[in-house]
């Protein structure tokens, strides 16, 4: 979807997010001339890989929204362990940060973190889904730092792929009214969606 205009750039129905579907979708769209400058992801690594591969140049912005949704999740609402309740306060703050200077105050603090956890935990001992999920919201964190404030720097860079979500959210709302659709008829019913509703008066950012 274009971030400025709302208006779907592409659209499929039953498309794998897997590495092989994701690589044809990718190359067809830059063969019919698509040359994005950035896109806003939900942090998908196929999705990563691919869209680095087909346009090398390209921005990639995580979606601030799903990182601090999902590490929210993982730490859990009311975590017992120190480092997963620092943790979690930073996941809270993502989304207030607005600024330059709050920018360098988070990732300040995000390695502050890494520095006094980070050790202690590569030598923990400690198994179970709690202590995995805490790794996997510290592996998570990590890996998108780098990529999780390009649109305070980029004002044409959304920093959440909250318009997709509302335009998929009100796509599956018209679909459930359709469920008896027979298999071959889905894809027509898709392509017709997808021309006639383009997403253009969506309401979100």
């Amino acid at each position: 979807m274009n971030a400025h205009t709302k208006q779907l750039v592409y659209g499929a129905y039953d498309v794998p997010e897997g590495a092989h579907a994701l690589s044809i979708v990718y190359q067809s769209l830059s063969a019919a001339g698509l040359s994005p400058k950035s896109v806003t992801v939900d942090g998908n690594p196929q999705q990563i890989k691919y869209l680095h591969l087909i346009w090398p140049s390209i921005i990639l912005q995580r979606c601030i929204v799903h990182v601090q949704r999902q590490g929210l999740s993982w730490c859990r609402r009311n975590p017992k362990r120190t480092d997963a309740k620092h943790l979690r306060e930073i996941f809270l703050r993502i989304c207030t940060v607005k600024t330059s200077a709050q920018v360098r105050r988070f990732i300040a603090d995000v390695l502050a973190w890494e520095n006094r956890f980070g050790d202690a935990i590569d030598q923990s001992t400690v198994r179970g889904w709690v202590f995995n999920d805490l790794l996997r919201a510290r592996s998570m964190l990590l890996k998108a730092l780098p990529d999780l404030f390009h649109f305070i720097s980029n004002t044409n860079i959304p920093s959440s792929t909250n318009s997709l979500e509302s335009y998929f959210s009100r796509l599956k709302e018209h679909y459930r009214h359709h469920r008896g659709l027979a298999l071959h008829h889905r894809d027509a019913y898709f392509k017709w969606y997808f021309y006639f509703v383009p997403g253009k008066n969506s309401n979100t950012k």
